[in-house]
């Protein structure tokens, strides 16, 4: 693709973003930046979090991760369904009865100071990695479609990304955000949609004959049932429930765009809505996967390869820069691009606001100007450390070419959102107090506990793994950890 087209159509983009993170953020304060002072309207909440949902981890990697796990992936997505049903019923009613900014301001009321702390500091490091990892993704994409020509090192195409993010968030926050998704998701599908059709083109398929295709390909197997299967439908079902109620119900990102609406119903009515439309659109993204690999093969296309091993998260952006159309390529160009930063710009909306509220206790200073000051700093500081995080991970994935991000992403949640899980469930269902001082203990040995079990389980039991369903034994683990320091009284 002409560097010069794709240069031009990145400026435009980011143009168009900052426009509308000026119109958003005039006369806006630090509650502004925080819940968009509760106006956002369901729908655009709905809309726009499709493309937080996604990010470049779905853009890229779970197409390409269909050439060795199949359909695999939609039996997690269809424990979402389960998963965004008790954050609409249990988790979203007790936000809003509490009016909270943070949603970890409900484990210091439920239980105390030092576990408010630790739910907080465990978001910051769950949601660090996660949107590193999403950047990630973007950073390649930026790097083979563009950089790359100008020689320019990958930290450098990491750091302009950052910069980016940063430029259209400084000022307005979540207000932004909510409005900059709603574009940038409409990115993300036009992209999906203009890839299919023009391999549908390129095949010469008709519609109906498109659909026979793939389901007769060798990459539509959607359910496995063998219980050693790192696939098994149970493992992954269940996964995908407690993977959604960690990392949206009881993460700050995805619930600080919730907390915008203006009251619970229409936050309940955003959650059903989005659930809908996500999983319509995680299968679609998986046909998407199979027309890749079916695409390359008719076309007898080398993919791209390290050590014999086919690199699945470049596959997507490889062939559309290199094999499609140049509308299919700048489509590409721009739902990667939009795909990514809608879920990075609010991921840095989120630490910033969970570490002025949580760490900073800012909702006390009494100047307006003292609190903006102190946002400005915080949400510098936290851009400089995803750029760190993201050339760690470029690093790890060079001594790891095999490996697909998705997978990564989910197994890191694994052991970071368990405690999370675990504190909630425990706050929730009993009504025992703890002792508040041992918390951060119990947080920090239940996930390394968790770690010795996955990795010992293939061995002791005939190499049946717990795999995605470690985020339930973390959080198990943490249950008993809280009860084994309960103390008299009820809470």
């Amino acid at each position: 693709m002409d560097i010069q087209l794709v240069l031009s159509v990145l400026i435009i983009y980011f143009f168009f973003l900052v426009i509308i993170a000026y119109l958003t953020s005039r006369k806006a304060s630090t509650t502004t930046f925080f819940n968009a002072d509760k106006q956002s309207p369901w729908y655009l909440v709905a809309f726009g979090m499709i493309g937080a949902s996604l990010s470049g981890v779905t853009f890229i990697s779970i197409p390409g991760a269909v050439l060795g796990s199949q359909f695999s992936y939609f039996q997690i997505v269809l424990g979402y369904i389960a998963g965004y049903s008790v954050i609409a019923t249990v988790l979203m009613p007790l936000y809003y009865k509490l009016q909270l900014v943070s949603i970890y301001g409900y484990l210091e009321q439920r239980f105390g100071f030092w576990t408010y702390k630790t739910g907080a500091a465990f978001f910051l490091l769950s949601r660090t990695i996660g949107a590193a990892f999403r950047l990630f993704l973007a950073v390649i994409a930026l790097q083979i479609g563009l950089f790359e020509a100008w020689d320019f090192p990958f930290w450098l195409t990491a750091f302009i990304s950052i910069v980016l993010v940063w430029t259209y968030t400084f000022k307005g926050g979540i207000k932004t955000v909510v409005w900059t998704d709603t574009l940038q998701t409409t990115f993300l599908l036009l992209a999906m949609f203009a890839s299919i059709f023009l391999i549908k083109s390129e095949l010469n398929l008709n519609f109906s004959a498109l659909i026979d295709t793939i389901a007769e390909s060798e990459y539509s197997k959607v359910f496995f049932w063998k219980i050693k299967d790192k696939n098994n439908f149970l493992k992954q079902f269940f996964s995908g429930m407690f993977i959604a109620i960690a990392m949206t119900g009881l993460d700050q990102d995805m619930m600080q765009k919730n907390l915008t609406c203006r009251n619970l119903p229409e936050a309940q009515k955003n959650v059903l809505w989005f659930t809908v439309v996500l999983v319509v659109v995680n299968f679609i993204f998986l046909c998407l996967g199979a027309l890749l690999y079916i695409y390359a093969t008719t076309k007898a296309i080398p993919l791209p390869m390290k050590d014999g091993q086919i690199l699945t998260d470049q596959v997507y952006p490889f062939l559309a820069f290199n094999h499609f159309s140049t509308f299919a390529g700048v489509a590409f160009l721009l739902g990667i691009t939009a795909a990514t930063y809608s879920s990075s710009d609010s991921a840095l909306t989120a630490l910033t606001t969970s570490f002025c509220v949580d760490f900073l206790n800012i909702n006390k200073a009494s100047q307006e100007k003292k609190r903006r000051t102190t946002v400005r700093w915080v949400h510098i500081g936290f851009s400089l450390l995803l750029l760190l995080v993201i050339v760690i991970f470029k690093a790890i994935k060079e001594a790891n070419p095999e490996s697909n991000v998705i997978g990564a992403l989910f197994s890191a949640a694994g052991y970071t959102y368990g405690p999370l899980l675990g504190l909630y469930a425990f706050g929730l269902f009993t009504n025992i107090n703890v002792k508040d001082r041992w918390i951060p203990i119990v947080c920090i040995v239940c996930p390394i506990l968790s770690y010795f079990i996955d990795y010992y389980t293939p061995q002791l039991f005939e190499g049946f793994s717990f795999g995605f369903l470690i985020i339930l034994i973390n959080g198990m683990l943490t249950f008993v950890g809280l009860w084994l320091c309960k103390k008299e009284g009820r809470a």
